[in-house]
């Protein structure tokens, strides 16, 4: 595997290079109530090549200008980056009717859209044709906002209004989960996430009913709205904890990967939108045959016993 690319492995401003994506296609109405007819729309992912924060926007049409139209909300916002790191529309010869119009998209308008922004001074580089590996950063950042929102939303036609909030939500779930520890202290709690390179500060959700096991026709629409984004958060953070807990090889036991101190996170199937359980590890439990499958974890919530299967580690700098 070779190194990561200079964009990835050193300090830059958030935003000031990033990878951009689409996905989709959703289907939105023009008009709430009967005679709305249907269109389609897509998800454009802009995501820091530095952080790892993700900005999501919705466009209306696979154009040019629709494209742009994204980038300059993204850029009132975020601040205008130096460099944009994209698919090759040459990636998806093989995909399906939906992700060529895409990537066709993409490869058609790349001229044009390499000289619009150059005028801004920024610079639009396209990774090698086939070989999409080389995008791996949006490619995840795709997959975790769009696997989840079609099964979330499946056939509910949205308008563009509720389809908007209903993304921006997501975006605060996506950039909300902990990166690693903010600091040594075996009393701190607190993590890292790309809010705090966003806003300074994690990001939280006005309380919010439980609305994920009331029947559908007894919601009003934002309610139901509502409704979905705890669908999603129940679907991706268990999918985001289990990705922290992969292990290809069993070649290291898992009491040297955790000690005391380690901060962790707890897998909790009730937690509310935008809390994470974290937590310090103060004793390991060790089994009869000395390997450690219980460990001791202390936070806000006081002192309780999980087992290792239900905890993940955040990752920190080590010595090589």
């Amino acid at each position: 595997m070779g190194d990561l690319p200079e964009v990835r492995v050193n300090t830059f401003g958030v935003f000031e290079n990033v990878g951009t994506d689409y996905g989709g296609p959703f289907y939105i109405k023009n008009k709430k109530g009967r005679g709305a007819t249907t269109s389609k729309a897509y998800l454009c992912l802009f995501i820091c090549m530095s952080t790892k924060a993700v900005h999501l926007e919705l466009v209306s049409d696979l154009t040019s200008e629709c494209f742009i139209a994204a980038l300059n909300r993204f850029t009132s916002r975020r601040g205008k980056p130096k460099n944009i790191y994209s698919d090759n529309g040459l990636n998806y010869v093989g995909a399906n009717r939906e992700l060529s119009q895409v990537y066709n998209f993409l490869n058609e308008n790349a001229a044009y859209l390499g000289n619009k922004l150059a005028d801004e001074n920024i610079f639009w580089h396209f990774i090698p044709a086939n070989s999409p590996t080389f995008g791996g950063l949006w490619e995840a950042g795709i997959k975790s906002a769009k696997h989840h929102i079609k099964r979330v939303i499946g056939n509910t036609p949205l308008t563009f209004e509720e389809f908007g909030t209903f993304l921006v939500q997501i975006e605060g779930i996506l950039n909300s989960r902990p990166l690693c520890p903010l600091t040594e202290d075996p009393e701190d709690c607190a993590s890292l996430t790309p809010a705090h390179f966003l806003n300074g500060r994690t990001i939280t959700s006005t309380p919010q009913h439980n609305l994920t096991d009331v029947a559908e026709n007894r919601l009003s629409r934002w309610q139901h709205i509502q409704a979905m984004v705890q669908h999603y958060w129940q679907r991706w953070q268990k999918e985001y904890l289990g990705e922290l807990q992969t292990r290809t090889k069993w070649r290291r036991r898992f009491d040297e990967i955790i000690k005391v101190g380690s901060m962790v996170l707890i897998k909790d199937d009730n937690v509310p939108v935008l809390e994470w359980r974290l937590g310090r590890v103060t004793e390991l439990h060790s089994g009869a045959d000395g390997v450690v499958r219980v460990v001791t974890v202390k936070g806000q919530f006081g002192s309780l016993k999980r087992a290792i299967n239900r905890i993940c580690v955040l990752p920190v700098e080590t010595e090589i």
